[in-house]
């Protein structure tokens, strides 16, 4: 007997989200997900491999990573719908590999959630002992999910506003920092700026990596495209002023430490150490605050990005209806925030994010791959007579293919810089998003009568609701 067809699921209008964010919330919430509580460590950990190289490093990582945020704002000034990476790559290449990469965006964004979480506690825990106990873990890890999460359903100004204030307050202490030290600088350092050793292909190779997990997390900046105000116009700038402004911070960052601290490549917490020779105590206890609230800005984006990435599945009849509901006064997604919150925090409980957290290397590659690939891609579609029509750019990176084709380097980098259990791990999620891709297709795809309509003859799920 012949098979059932799969069901078709009427095609219903996805209510608005609110569109409020400015280009600068975009930064702002760019900037807020690179920039966690890895600033305050990584320096030491990169001359410890590196020595005067590290500088140098740091530039090359920032323009590899602006390569690939320039595919970023090329696809993401096509659209105006929530999704980022998987809008880009589901529009390009279909349904299976968009939901691939909008599978592995939602597994690293709950994984990482509980992983910071835990993080929080552990520098909670060196100012306030009493911390450091289980039930303290617990209580802790829990009210500071809690609270975000409300604060997300809440609405998406309310969400930008804490963004914003707690970007500012993790960068103060950095700028602080900076400006400080231009006063420290000893003559002892020049050495650390002219010396240069002969480099190890694994020294060389771990610190890369290093650098690229640093920058990462600007990949969320298109995913909330459906509340931003003007977003063909401020994504685009919002990813290349994200990946500008961290490499600035992070390269003038390096140079104060490594003139003005003689045992960086040993140091462990080599913000506070040299803050607190500038300050004493205090200085360190404003490292202290700047890191605690750097990780819950961190969790803050971690939140919103993900769970706008189920939206923008169940808008589009990957994921069930209820996913896609819209809070009728706050017009924030409540279930997707929800449930994304949910399992990012049994996850903290549990502490089953340590062994999920080896994913991230492979989830990375899938949205930077995936993305520089649907850029190509998108060009062809947008020719007149493409009988797949796409939004034409609003930015267009210079240079033709040149640089899709090098953030395609610099993605089988980050595959080649893998380990064996990061590769193991990440094609067992890939699998698993394969499955969610059967099981979609059997319950909750939507289906028109006649083919499959692209986004552009969708414009009830790209939000018309404006809050100026």
């Amino acid at each position: 007997m012949p098979k059932d067809p799969p069901p078709i699921r009427p095609q219903l209008t996805v209510p608005a989200l609110r569109r409020a964010l400015s280009r600068w919330d975009l930064v702002a919430i760019g900037i807020n997900q690179v920039i966690g509580g890895a600033v305050f460590l990584v320096p030491a950990q990169i001359y410890l491999h590196l020595g005067a190289w590290s500088p140098f490093a740091i530039l090359a990582v920032g323009l590899c990573s602006l390569f690939v945020a320039l595919c970023f704002a090329e696809s993401g000034s096509r659209f105006e719908a929530t999704g980022g990476a998987y809008l880009y790559t589901r529009e390009a290449f279909g349904r299976f590999a968009g939901l691939e990469v909008a599978w592995m965006q939602w597994f690293t964004r709950v994984t990482s959630l509980a992983s910071v979480a835990n993080g929080i506690v552990l520098v909670l825990g060196i100012y306030l002992p009493v911390a450091g106990t289980e039930w303290s873990r617990m209580l802790i890890v829990t009210t500071v999910t809690v609270v975000l999460t409300l604060v997300n359903i809440w609405g998406i100004k309310q969400s930008a506003g804490l963004v914003n204030f707690l970007t500012i307050a993790k960068l103060l202490p950095l700028v602080a920092l900076i400006v400080l030290g231009v006063l420290h600088i000893k003559s002892f350092a020049f050495p650390a700026f002219t010396t240069f050793h002969r480099l190890s292909g694994s020294d060389v190779a771990i610190t890369l990596l290093l650098l690229v997990f640093t920058f990462g997390g600007f990949d969320v900046i298109g995913v909330p495209a459906g509340e931003a105000k003007s977003p063909r116009r401020d994504i685009p700038f919002a990813f290349v002023a994200t990946v500008g402004g961290v490499t600035l911070i992070l390269l003038l960052i390096q140079l104060i430490l490594m003139g003005t601290d003689p045992a960086l490549a040993t140091a462990l917490t080599p913000v506070a150490d040299v803050m607190q020779s500038y300050t004493g105590g205090a200085g360190a206890l404003l490292v202290g605050i700047a890191a605690t609230l750097s990780m819950m800005g961190n969790n803050m984006g971690q939140i919103l990005s993900g769970s706008r990435v189920l939206y923008a599945l169940s808008a589009r009849g990957e994921l069930p209806p209820s996913l896609g509901r819209v809070h009728a006064t706050f017009r924030t997604p409540v279930n997707a925030i929800v449930l994304t919150s949910a399992v990012s925090l049994a996850l903290a409980l549990s502490g089953s994010f340590v062994r999920l957290a080896a994913v991230s290397a492979v989830a990375r590659l899938a949205a930077y791959a995936g993305t520089a690939a649907a850029t190509l891609k998108l060009r062809r579609m947008d020719r007149p007579g493409s009988a797949n029509v796409v939004p034409a750019a609003t930015f267009t990176i210079p240079g033709k293919a040149t640089v899709p084709i090098l953030a395609l380097v610099t993605s089988l980098l980050i595959l080649a810089g893998a380990t064996r259990e990061q590769l193991f791990s990440g094609a067992l999620a890939l699998v698993i998003g394969a499955l969610l891709f059967f099981v979609s297709n059997r319950f909750w795809i939507i289906r028109p009568a006649t083919g499959t309509a692209p986004l552009s003859e969708l414009p009830q799920l790209t939000g018309e609701h404006h809050d100026n």
